[in-house]
């Protein structure tokens, strides 16, 4: 059995609980201010940055992730990236295909769109912002009849498609 008194040395005072919880706290602000010396020493300080995703679910039904804005993977490290990727829906209909991308603080003549049978490039710059989008299209277009509209930062781009599907009849069988 212990004495009172080896007792009381090995009994923790609240002050030695205080101590210990006190270095635990420095030991996490230190690897706090470490974190943020590391970030700004990377190339993503200063520079302002979006990334944003968004999650659907495709006609498989399987999830989609899709990333936006400037910040990339490369690796596991961020990467930043002068142009930033807009946000686009591909809207697929019988005869067309839409586009709709989301490119705020462009003015409509600093947007351009090259279209081919099977992609939509898409470019808009301003003072402050840079877009990029290279668009896979769900199926073959005639980018002859590619027709496009910018109005409050969203930019519309109707396509027609290169075959429609053929209708069909329904046949009597005798």
């Amino acid at each position: 059995m212990l004495s009172l008194n080896e007792w009381r040395r090995k009994r923790r005072s609240i002050f030695d609980l205080f101590d210990e919880l006190m270095r635990e706290f420095e030991e996490e602000f230190e690897d706090l201010l470490k974190g943020f010396r590391e970030f700004s020493r990377s190339e993503l300080y200063g520079r302002p940055y979006v990334y944003g995703f968004r999650i659907t679910i495709g006609p498989d039904g399987k999830p989609k992730v899709e990333e936006f804005g400037n910040v990339k993977r490369v690796g596991s490290r961020p990467k930043v990236v002068e142009e930033m990727e807009p946000l686009v829906d591909v809207i697929e209909e019988e005869d067309r295909i839409k586009v709709v991308a989301e490119m705020p603080g462009v003015e409509k003549e600093k947007v351009s769109v090259k279209a081919t049978e099977d992609t939509v490039v898409i470019r808009g710059s301003d003072t402050n912002r840079k877009y990029y989008k290279e668009v896979a299209l769900p199926a073959k277009v005639k980018p002859e009849t590619a027709k496009a509209t910018y109005r409050n930062g969203v930019l519309e781009i109707t396509l027609e498609k290169a075959e429609r599907k053929k209708s069909g009849v329904d046949v009597r069988v005798e």
